[in-house]
């Protein structure tokens, strides 16, 4: 079984970023909307600043600074010594996998296409289109066709008009395949599970993404008749997983050695927290900034999108809670496994749809939702978790 040993300490308890997250997401969707309304141009500045290939703006560098300062402080606090030892508690481990690799990509997928490009597409607008960028190494001609999408000239960059609701659907996608977040580190303390096992997942599911993310997400939009970047998928991966994943590792050992393992799991650590909350609230503005007018003029937009990312949760939590219940897991370890897979890596799939798609398309705006709905819809969880624990073993 792992051990504690494997376990970053932090100060029990959500600190103070952590116990209000949900007001400061509200506020700096309102600093956006307020930004792209009235300074327009201050964000289609931050936005220029971005490597180019061609003619082609794949990495946004405010974006990239942001989103790198997000995934550090999640790899820096994982001990991958300790990831080959999961292997001795195989249920949970098992079953988090299950869930989060064989099933939710799936049922994401089919839940978003039901919502939004059946029942809700009415509301949407079925002739609505959206502008994204081109896949990254591909050059075609105006007017050529390309998936669902039709080659098109702004403003002398080439991009791709694609249906709106598919856009909505690339964000969902990208949310489906990102599993387990920083915070549910929180959530799975807050539930009373067993933080060893929710820390080695953490670190599981992130070397799990290097090989799976890619490849599920091109096939799944694929599926969907969307552009199928794989370079950009590969080139998204390299940066906002394995440089990061790589940083961490390096600078975890050089500090524990030059400072100490107590000095780094108690001051070090604990520093990082609201550096990962701020560089997620910067980046909120940024990408709000671009959807302001479009929020002002369809309010209801946000809850199109909701409404299938808040089902999905609910259903992917419902699944492993009860199938763990199934493999007669104790609660310690059912509450983390069953939160860890309705719990999204909202970070990667920003970053993701961003690079992919641009940070103005809809399919940034859909993840962005994710991170809106996580926060309450989590705590929800973390209720239910605590009320039903004495259906679980706990010994």
């Amino acid at each position: 079984m792992v051990t504690e040993a494997c376990i970053t300490k932090e100060p029990k308890g959500m600190g103070f970023f952590e116990k209000y997250l949900t007001i400061w997401v509200i506020l700096c969707i309102i600093a956006g909307i307020l930004l792209g309304r009235f300074a327009p141009g201050v964000a289609l500045y931050l936005d220029s600043l971005a490597l180019y290939v061609g003619e082609a703006p794949v990495v946004s560098i405010p974006i990239a600074i942001c989103l790198f300062f997000m995934m550090y402080p999640i790899m820096v606090k994982i001990d991958f010594g300790e990831v080959l030892k999961a292997g001795k508690n195989f249920k949970p481990v098992g079953l988090t996998l299950f869930i989060n690799w064989a099933i939710k990509p799936f049922t994401m997928y089919a839940i978003s296409v039901f919502f939004l490009g059946t029942l809700f597409l009415g509301f949407i607008g079925p002739e609505a289109t959206d502008l994204v960028k081109m896949p990254f190494g591909l050059d075609l001609p105006v007017g050529e066709t390309y998936g669902e999408g039709t080659v098109v000239l702004v403003d002398g960059v080439k991009m791709l008009e694609i249906p709106l609701w598919r856009s909505y659907l690339a964000g969902c996608i990208l949310l489906g395949i990102a599993p387990c977040t920083a915070m549910v580190l929180v959530w799975g303390f807050l539930a009373r599970g067993n933080d060893a096992h929710t820390l080695v997942m953490v670190a599981i599911n992130s070397l799990t993404m290097l090989f799976l993310y890619g490849p599920l997400g091109g096939f799944l939009l694929g599926v969907g008749k969307l552009p199928v970047p794989w370079q950009a998928l590969a080139l998204s991966i390299g940066i906002y997983v394995a440089l990061p994943l790589a940083a961490g590792y390096v600078s975890r050992k050089l500090i524990i050695k030059s400072k100490g393992e107590k000095w780094f799991n108690t001051s070090f650590v604990h520093f990082l927290t609201p550096v990962t909350i701020t560089a997620l609230l910067v980046t909120l503005v940024l990408l709000f900034s671009f959807k302001g007018e479009t929020i002002l003029s369809k309010p209801l937009t946000i809850l199109w999108i909701a409404v299938p990312l808040f089902i999905q949760t609910i259903f992917i939590f419902l699944l492993g809670y009860v199938l763990a219940k199934g493999l007669h897991l104790r609660y310690e370890d059912a509450a983390p496994s069953a939160m860890i897979g309705a719990s999204n890596h909202f970070e990667v799939a920003i970053a993701t749809a961003t690079i992919l798609f641009g940070l103005s398309s809809g399919a940034a705006l859909a993840t962005v939702v994710g991170v809106l709905i996580e926060v309450p819809v989590m705590l929800m969880l973390v209720k239910i978790c605590l009320k039903t624990k004495d259906w679980f073993s706990t010994s």
